[in-house]
This record gives structure tokens, C-alpha cells and sequence, in this order.
């Protein structure tokens, strides 16, 4: 049998992988844990998954937890749910970085061609913490009525803003062109564990309808599972009672976060930031100036296996080389008077000086 299953290309190797054995980012984040969790001396930092729920001070609405019991104790909702989704096909464009991460429209116009149906953009952005202005959304739907497309608008972190801009809903451009609206309670309730989502058409005109794209929409969502029906039952309360005060506090902590990261990391020489993160959790950095790294991997896994520090490398979210994603979701806490941020499991491991401590009390 071994014969067999090395010929079938199952054959282990002692060298240290360069690559994840999956390409999805639990997947990487997964393979760099255990080799930061291979030293054993010392508590890996994770700011690579964008999962915001593991850190303390972004605990879910009370309401949320409340909606959520009350649907479960209810016993109305213990069936199977209907319908689910597979991602679609697409082609890959480039955003600019210097300009504040906006879609290369003129790019778009160059790849488009008879086969190509939509286009998708994330607003705010993952993993470049953008959030796109009025005016920009508004080329962008033009660009796809000129080009005969529809637009896919994954809005995961639809609210979670924290810089000049306001977020704009891509759907109110639906007499424009189409819109397919991607949402969830994930990001914006900090309960990515629950996962629930949902799609919703901006189509006034009701091209999709009549093209028969809705049905199909449904038709592909057939053979995918869904999330439990009592957190589907929730969800009217979830939204309807969600206080302003929490949405208020995330967003105050991100601000901070986004603002104390930017600032630390212009200090470092080496590293490149082209723009502070305004929404989402996440900023990305540019290490092109740092030696000895063939390539985002390589260095990931050095910085896990000698530093236990964890982040994620740009070619597995088709960013250029160089590129990482660094999630800056933490939580301040005071270190030998020196104020930093972490996530909150490394902040309850970490003791503060005995200054910072009496300076406190």
C-alpha cells in the first residue's frame, strides 16, 4: 500500500513546507499556528484571521445572544433550511493602492470581453481596510452598464467605517446597473461562528428577473448548507433591537487600532503602508525592502517559527509579492509604560510593569 500511495503522489517530505496544504486563508492561518505553535516556549500572536470574535472586547450585542436563545428554545426551528450558494467564476483586477486602493477601472475595460457577466468589488475592503467614496461607486456602475455587466458587491463589513468616509451602500446605483448585494451579520455582530449571510437584488428595472438570473441565483443555492434555521429565526430581532451604542463601541476600538497601527508602522523602515485602514480589520503591508525572503510565504513562515507572530501572506488573496495582510482588530493595553496592541487572549496572558501597574492604581 505505501508503494501505491507514493505513486499516487502521497509522499511526506522532511524539509519545512513553503506552502499551506490549503490555499484558503483558514487554511493558511492553520499551517502557520502550528509552526508557531512548534516552539512551544512562547504564545503565538495571531493577525492573520480576520475572526474578531476570539478577542474579548468585541463580544456580540446582548440582544443578538438573546435573539439567538429564544429562537433555539422555541423548538420552531429545528428543520432542515432551504437553499445555499457556490462562489462564481472570475477574472482577477488590479486596485491602486495609491490611490487609496480604488478599482482600476481602465484595467476593467481592458480584460472585459463578450464572456465576462459582472464584476465584484468589496466595500469596505478586504484585506486593504478601503472604503469607497459616492463618487467612485458611481463610475464603477457606469463602467458596468458601458461594459453590458452586472455588479457583485461583497459587503461583509457594510458599516464597519471608521475614517473620513462614509460607507455607501452599492445598491442604491441599481437603477444604474444591477446590483447583487453580498451581506451578513458576521463582521458587524463580531460572530463570523454563526455563519449567516444573504444576497439581495437591486434591480428596479428587473432585468434579472426577466433574464431568469434570480432563478438561477436559487437554483445554485439548492445544494448548499445553510446556517442553523434558530440563528435564521434571530435575525429580524438581531437587527430591529441592536442598540447604537454597541455598533458605536466596535467602532471606536477599530478607529483606535487602525490609527495606533499606521502610526507605529511608519516608524519601521522597512516597511511599506500605502494607506491607513478606514474600514474593515485589516491593513496592508509592503516588505519588498526586506532581504533574504524568496517570496510571502517564506517570510510568513519565518516570522511564525522565530517570532510566533502570525500574518498572512498577499499571493493567497492575489496580492503583489511582498504583500501582507495584518489584521488590526486588539485590544490597548500598557506594557512596560509603552502602550500596544494585541489580541485580547495574548493581553490576559501578558502581565504590565509594576510602574504601569501603580500608575494605575
Amino acid at each position: 500500500m505505501e508503494s501505491k500511495l507514493k505513486k499516487l503522489g502521497f509522499e511526506g517530505s522532511k524539509k519545512l513546507k513553503k506552502a499551506p496544504p490549503s490555499y484558503s486563508i483558514k487554511g493558511v492561518v492553520s499551517f502557520l499556528n502550528e509552526i508557531a505553535n512548534a516552539n512551544g516556549h512562547r504564545l503565538a500572536i495571531s493577525l492573520g484571521m480576520g475572526d474578531p470574535s476570539c478577542f474579548k472586547c468585541f463580544r456580540t450585542a446582548t440582544i443578538a445572544e438573546d435573539a439567538v436563545v429564544e429562537a433555539l428554545r422555541s423548538a420552531k426551528f429545528n428543520f432542515y433550511a432551504p437553499i445555499g450558494g457556490i462562489p462564481p467564476a472570475r477574472k482577477l483586477f488590479d486596485l491602486l493602492p495609491e490611490r487609496g486602493w480604488e478599482v482600476d477601472l481602465d484595467a476593467i475595460e481592458a480584460i472585459a470581453d463578450e464572456n465576462t457577466i459582472a464584476i465584484v468589488i468589496i466595500n469596505p475592503g478586504n484585506p486593504c481596510g478601503s472604503v469607497y467614496s459616492y463618487e467612485r461607486l458611481i463610475k464603477i456602475a457606469e463602467t458596468a452598464r458601458k461594459l453590458g455587466i452586472i455588479v457583485v458587491s461583497d459587503e461583509l463589513y457594510g458599516h464597519v467605517v471608521f475614517g473620513s468616509k462614509p460607507f455607501v451602500p452599492m445598491g442604491v446605483f441599481g437603477s444604474t446597473v444591477p446590483v447583487i448585494t453580498l451581506g451578513s451579520i458576521s463582521k458587524r455582530w463580531m460572530v463570523p461562528g454563526w455563519r449567516l449571510g444573504w444576497l439581495v437584488i437591486s434591480d428596479p428595472t428587473g432585468l434579472l428577473k426577466k433574464c431568469g438570473i434570480s432563478d438561477s441565483i436559487i437554483n445554485v443555492l439548492n445544494p448548499t448548507p445553510f446556517s442553523p434555521t434558530f440563528i435564521q429565526a434571530a435575525v429580524p430581532k438581531i437587527l430591529e433591537k441592536t442598540t447604537e451604542d454597541f455598533y458605536t463601541k466596535t467602532i471606536d476600538i477599530l478607529r483606535e487600532a487602525s490609527d495606533f497601527c499606521y502610526d507605529k508602522l511608519k516608524e519601521i523602515p522597512c516597511i511599506t503602508c500605502s494607506q491607513k485602514a478606514e474600514g474593515a480589520m485589516f491593513v496592508m503591508l509592503n516588505f519588498s525592502l526586506l532581504e533574504d525572503t524568496e517570496d510571502d510565504m517564506e517570510f510568513c513562515l519565518k516570522l511564525a517559527k522565530e517570532e510566533s507572530l502570525l500574518i498572512l501572506p498577499g499571493e493567497h488573496q492575489a496580492e503583489p509579492s511582498n504583500s501582507y495582510r495584518w489584521a488590526i482588530a486588539g485590544k490597548s493595553i500598557l506594557l512596560n509604560n509603552r502602550r500596544i496592541y494585541h489580541p485580547s487572549h495574548v493581553c490576559d496572558e501578558i502581565k504590565p510593569s509594576k510602574d504601569a501597574q501603580a500608575a494605575k492604581e
